[in-house]
């Protein structure tokens, strides 16, 4: 099957290499670096760039790109609109503390990926400000550590652009509410300021799953003929609950029930960014920001006992109840020039950060009650479980230069070294603190060209590497004779290697009017991965190198417009699998993984399809559908039990659009309509619930039921 997939896609880039197109392009032009000041015409980027709008009214950042993005899924593991986890590629992006994270995220040229284990925080993105979203794929080494599947770059709005206000207010089943309010404003002298707010509440599909968030952001800045420049600030807040996975018995019973509760955090945001660009003499740009965050994080969780025996004397459950601080500052500055100087486009730049880390776990024993809630034991005091003072600093000079020594032929380089200094005080139980220091550093290359076979085809290659070092929760559990509980216990520890991260990707687009199609067949293998291993002790386990991960595959985007009807496609293939034998540790069984075993959670086969049909210049209706294939289940990737699998499944959207004028315009969205019960995520763990005594199940992350949303957007 895997032949035959990219077989056909073959067949298809070999048939939009043979295409002729007829009139003049239009010229695109996008980023090729985090802040967007280092800019090509799209044709000529020799790797395929997906480029995107605002999130439509009533849907997240994550929902958005995961309706629309060829290659973008979400696992919904915590049941939480606002803590999704993000694959692209097999690659993640994820609020979830331990996980792997693969992807950078920026918002205006600041990577916004925390420091305490590169996490990323949805529900802190200004949605109602962000203008555009642009993912770039592949190991692209100008945009730093930790893009090893690729990068998504976020552009807010400014006056100048978007004048004038708005309001939109949404309103849906299970209890989801939110306003967003922005206004852009332009003054003399090439003054403007803009602003934008979000308030949001739910009270979640999943029991006792309530959420609220507030978000402002702010911009002020100057646009001349040589000097533009703006300030902006950003600040939030948020108390989510995610309610974990689901053991089959509970899943069938009722699919909104939670496991174990609470599962509680809470966010805070600060964050302030200044840029400046200056426009010199020949065509050359000169630009240069800086940034500072403040982030907090404050979690309650109600989990099992290491000892279950421990319980009362009624028969409850014994629980342990966690809760954790965790305290982040992050600055950081970058400088960048280009110049177009004949046939070249050349860019150089350089860029520092700096951030510090505080964070503290305790526990106290307690017991579950029957509702499956976690109290602490009275009388019991919070002890320390883990707790780690560090700092990390990070130092890089790239360069690039886009070559077109012909009329049909490009050539791009870029290359980028980084120097990295990981400094830890670790302290775990009542044991002594212990002190650790990393050094890491790397240079990274990137190598493509483009080929314009037509007037609108244009075909590409790219080989590029990039790199990404251990985070601290990593660093602070590695060593198999100290290992900690999954996922955040911490212990000095021996050295990780870092990961490299090595991707080839070719393919083709072609563009003619506003129809369009891109195919991309790519392969990136990880050397020295990071995964979490077994140590023989129940629940404990240690990170450790793996020696080889691939993720191969191939996307294929199309966009078409017939009359007043516009229709989108987009497919991915995905062979995401482990490159030697090894053991892998889940929390509930040691993993045998042989090379060529796939990696759990990721579908093989997505299909994606939009329709919209104008019916009058004010009436627009459509229709989404979005397809997965089965995928395997964490823990059970050796398939020793043959049943334990997620399956494939399909979810149609429905919605439309009532616009009589450029003032007001009402909306009606329907998720899930067919109300399809489904899976997004699956995992081996111990149920000691369900059936009465303590054994193996599969647990599920079940996908939200059909959900209602209406809304009203006003512009003034």
């Amino acid at each position: 099957m895997k032949r035959r997939a990219l077989g056909g896609l073959l067949a298809l880039l070999a048939a939009a290499a043979r295409g002729e197109g007829a009139g003049i392009p239009t010229v695109e032009i996008v980023g090729i670096a985090p802040a967007g000041a280092l800019v090509v015409a799209r044709r000529l980027l020799p790797y395929a760039v997906q480029v995107g709008a605002a999130p439509q009214q009533g849907e997240t950042l994550a929902e958005s790109m995961a309706r629309t993005l060829a290659g973008v899924n979400l696992n919904e593991v915590s049941g939480s609109p606002y803590q999704q986890d993000v694959t692209y590629r097999g690659f993640r992006a994820s609020p979830l503390l331990g996980t792997a994270q693969g992807l950078s995220v920026y918002l205006d040229g600041v990577r916004v990926n925390e420091p305490f284990g590169d996490v990323v925080n949805w529900d802190m993105l200004p949605e109602a400000a962000i203008g555009q979203t642009m993912l770039a794929p592949g190991t692209n080494p100008l945009y730093g550590l930790n893009t090893l599947g690729g990068a998504l770059v976020l552009a807010t709005r400014n006056g100048l652009d978007d004048p004038g206000g708005s309001i939109s207010m949404t309103g849906g089943s299970l209890g989801r509410r939110q306003v967003d309010l922005s206004h852009g404003a332009q003054y003399g002298e090439g003054w403007h300021s803009f602003a934008a707010a979000t308030l949001f509440h739910d009270r979640g599909w999943r029991a006792d799953s309530p959420g609220r968030l507030g978000r402002l952001f702010a911009k002020l800045g100057r646009r001349s003929d040589a000097l533009e420049w703006d300030l902006s600030v950003l600040a939030g807040g948020s108390r989510l609950v995610g309610n974990g996975l689901l053991p089959d018995g509970l899943y069938a019973e009722n699919r909104s029930a939670v496991y174990t509760s609470p599962d509680r955090s809470r966010n805070q945001l600060r964050q302030i960014h200044a840029s400046l660009r200056y426009r010199l003499e020949r065509g050359s740009d000169l630009s240069i920001s800086a940034y500072a965050r403040n982030s907090r994080r404050d979690s309650v969780n109600g989990d099992i006992a290491d000892d279950t025996s421990q319980g009362g004397d009624s028969g409850q459950v014994a629980a342990s109840f966690n809760t954790a601080s965790t305290r982040q500052r992050g600055q950081g500055a970058n400088a960048s020039w280009q110049r177009p100087a004949g046939a070249h486009r050349l860019a150089l730049g350089a860029a520092y950060d700096r951030s510090s880390v505080s964070f503290a776990q305790y526990s106290q024993p307690g017991l579950f009650n029957a509702r499956r809630e976690a109290t602490a034991a009275a009388g019991s005091e919070p002890e320390l479980e883990a707790m780690v003072d560090g700092t990390a600093q990070s130092a890089a000079i790239f360069a690039s230069d886009t070559w077109t020594f012909s009329e049909r032929w490009s050539l791009t380089a870029s290359a980028r070294y980084g120097s990295s200094r990981i400094t830890n005080n670790l302290q775990h139980d009542d044991a002594a603190v212990q002190h650790e220091r990393f050094s890491y550093g790397k240079l990274n290359p990137a190598l493509g060209f483009t080929y314009l076979p037509a007037t609108d085809v244009s075909l590409f290659a790219n080989a590029s590497q990039s790199n990404r070092v251990p985070t601290v929760i990593e660093l602070g559990c590695a060593d198999p004779e100290q290992p900690c509980r999954l996922p955040v216990g911490l212990q000095s520890d021996p050295y990780l290697k870092q990961v490299v991260s090595r991707t080839f990707e070719a393919g083709a687009r072609w563009r003619q009017g506003e129809n369009q199609a891109t195919l991309a067949i790519y392969r990136t293998q990880n050397r020295d991965d990071i995964l979490f291993r077994t140590a023989g002790i129940a629940q404990h386990g240690y990170f450790a190198n793996f020696p080889r991960t691939l993720h191969q595959g191939a996307d294929f985007t199309a966009s078409m417009r017939a009359g007043r009807v516009q229709l989108n496609i987009a497919y991915s293939f995905l062979d995401a699998e482990y490159g030697a034998n090894g053991s892998l540790f889940t929390g509930a069984r040691a993993v045998p993984v042989r090379s060529g075993t796939r990696i759990a959670g990721l579908p093989r086969h997505t299909f994606k399809l939009g329709a919209d049909w104008h019916v009058t210049d004010a009436l627009a209706v459509g229709a989404n559908l979005h397809a997965n294939s089965r995928m395997s289940v964490l823990g059970n990737e050796d398939g020793y039990q043959p049943g334990w699998r997620i399956a494939g499944h399909a979810l149609l959207g429905l919605q439309a659009s009532y616009r009589p004028n450029d003032q007001w315009e009402w909306l009606l969205r329907i998720n899930n309509a067919t109300g399809r019960r489904y899976e997004t995520f699956g995992a081996v763990g111990t149920d000691i619930f369900s059936a009465g005594q303590a054994q193996q199940a599969r647990f599920v992350a079940p996908g939200a039921p059909r959900s209602v949303t209406a809304g009203l957007h006003i512009n003034f």
